[in-house]
């Protein structure tokens, strides 16, 4: 493996023409492609014959990283990274535990040893097909959500169409007081399936907040409208008698009607909880919510903020440390597409940043700014903001870090809401230089010291910041985190 180190300074791809980049590089066997992550969300036309050949000829040029070729700035070192293995489909989000990594993966999930997070081993590899396989983790149970029509709830079951009264959605539950060999314990459908799912833990119980949408008449298990979320509560003890026990009508007008290149709102597709703050944050579609969650069986939306500029589907949310903040995130072109480019422009597919104002149930989201990483990519790759999570420095800053699929792993800060800043990236040169691969980091989080990406078709990279901006985060240490239940750092 070779490497090469030069000088960095900032550049930009614009279109066919483009700047120098300091990089270090290193070449990697490419993985292979794979479907669009998020079918439900509006999508961008692929490339032209034009475009590849611009892409193809910037890449020739070093204005970009070439095929499989890694680039990052001096302050990110790339510590480890193991290939997909036996599981080959794509790559989903991250949970962790102590000294273990949970993978998702659309056929099933991963655990990782990170105990030696720069020597990370595989533990186990449960096969359980069931897009997307969202995953989250609590003291002995791990739940994984399926969202596409199965013909039962078991984990040999096959495709089966969503028309079909028997066929299954939802959640399913394991236990893994035994990492190397995790068992499958109980299964409940809901609506419209499960896309994502947040925890909301209690002592005895766990709340879950289950995020489902685009209901059709002809669904016999997803029926218009599909206006809320469904709560499953989850016995510690007893985890076989989980059960839905509500499902709060968050949207009673219906929600965003859509259109215009708007997503309707029929439902949400990812919710943040802050349970030091009894508050949640919800990205559902074409709206942006704020709930508060002081009785975690019924939230109750207190605010709710639209973009129909700007913002096509309204996919993740993120508070800050202090809880005065949400960042939003907008999934332009369903993760499908090549949308970090100078064409789409920095204000759509990127974050939105919202200052929290007033007290308790009073509380609004007013808008202060955009961030859109501006290391523009090849028009052969699908790039949009995506999952990320707080790095937990403590002299008040806001930092996060950032997955944007292939235009890598960012690190930035929000400090001052209308100002934001990369300070830090990783990324890898496109999967190919003539078509449109879909690939990239699905989700990044920082977790004890170190941050861990899952990468769609790579597989799983271990990355080591060194930046004196955040290294006091080095000292926060958490037993558990789910990065959509927002743990108090302070």
């Amino acid at each position: 493996m070779t490497s090469l180190h030069i000088p960095h300074v900032r550049r930009r791809y614009l279109g066919a023409a483009a700047g120098a980049i300091g990089l270090v590089a290193s070449l990697f066997v490419a993985g292979p492609a794979a479907a669009v992550p998020d079918p439900g969300a509006p999508k961008a036309d692929q490339p032209s014959t034009s475009e590849q050949a611009e892409a193809k000829a910037a890449i020739t040029a070093g204005a970009i990283p070439g095929v499989d070729e890694i680039a990052h700035s001096a302050n990110i070192e790339h510590v480890a990274h193991i290939p997909q293995k036996n599981i080959v489909g794509i790559n989903s989000d991250l949970a962790f535990q102590g000294d273990y990594a949970f993978a998702g993966n659309y056929e099933g999930f991963t655990v990782y040893d990170i105990s030696k997070p720069a020597k990370p081993r595989i533990v186990s590899e449960v096969l359980c097909s069931g897009s997307q396989n969202d995953i989250t983790v609590s003291g002995d149970l791990l739940f994984l959500s399926t969202d596409s029509s199965r013909s039962d709830d078991s984990c040999s079951s096959t495709t089966l169409p969503a028309t079909e009264k028997d066929a299954w959605e939802g959640m399913k539950i394991f236990d893994i007081s035994d990492k190397t060999m995790p068992r499958y314990v109980a299964a409940v459908e809901t609506a419209c399936g499960s896309h994502t799912h947040t925890l909301v833990p209690e002592r005895d119980d766990v709340f879950i907040y289950v995020s489902s949408y685009s209901p059709r008449a002809t669904f016999p298990d997803c029926q218009p409208p599909h206006d809320g979320i469904s709560v499953i509560k989850v016995p510690r003890d007893a985890p076989e008698t989980a059960a839905v026990v509500n499902f709060p009508v968050l949207f009673p007008d219906g929600g965003n009607a859509g259109g215009g290149g708007v997503s309707q709102t029929t439902g949400c597709h990812d919710i943040t909880v802050f349970q030091k703050l009894d508050l949640a944050a919800g990205a559902c579609m074409g709206d942006g919510i704020l709930m508060d969650i002081s009785d975690p069986g019924q939230p109750t939306v207190i605010d709710r903020v639209q973009d129909n500029v700007n913002f096509a589907f309204w996919h993740s949310a993120t508070f800050n440390e202090r809880g005065t903040k949400v960042v939003f995130t907008d999934e332009l072109g369903g993760g499908g597409a090549a949308t970090c480019n100078a064409e789409t422009g920095s204000t759509r597919g990127a974050d939105g940043i919202y200052d929290l104002t007033g007290k308790g149930k009073d509380r609004k989201l007013v808008f202060r700014s955009y961030y859109k990483i501006d290391r523009y990519q090849a028009d052969t790759e699908n790039c949009v903001a995506h999952n990320g999570s707080l790095i937990p420095v403590a002299d008040g800053r806001d930092i996060m870090v950032q997955a944007w699929y292939q235009g890598g792993v960012s690190v930035w800060d929000f400090t001052d809401s209308a100002h934001p800043e990369e300070i830090a990236f990783f990324e890898r040169g496109p999967l190919s230089d003539t078509e449109l691969v879909i690939g990239g980091s699905w989700s990044a989080y920082y977790y004890n010291g170190y941050i861990y990406s899952n990468d769609i078709a790579k597989g799983f990279d271990v990355l080591k910041l060194n930046d004196s901006r955040t290294n006091s985060a080095k000292s926060v240490h958490l037993d558990e985190l789910n990065t959509q239940t927002q743990p108090d750092y302070r």
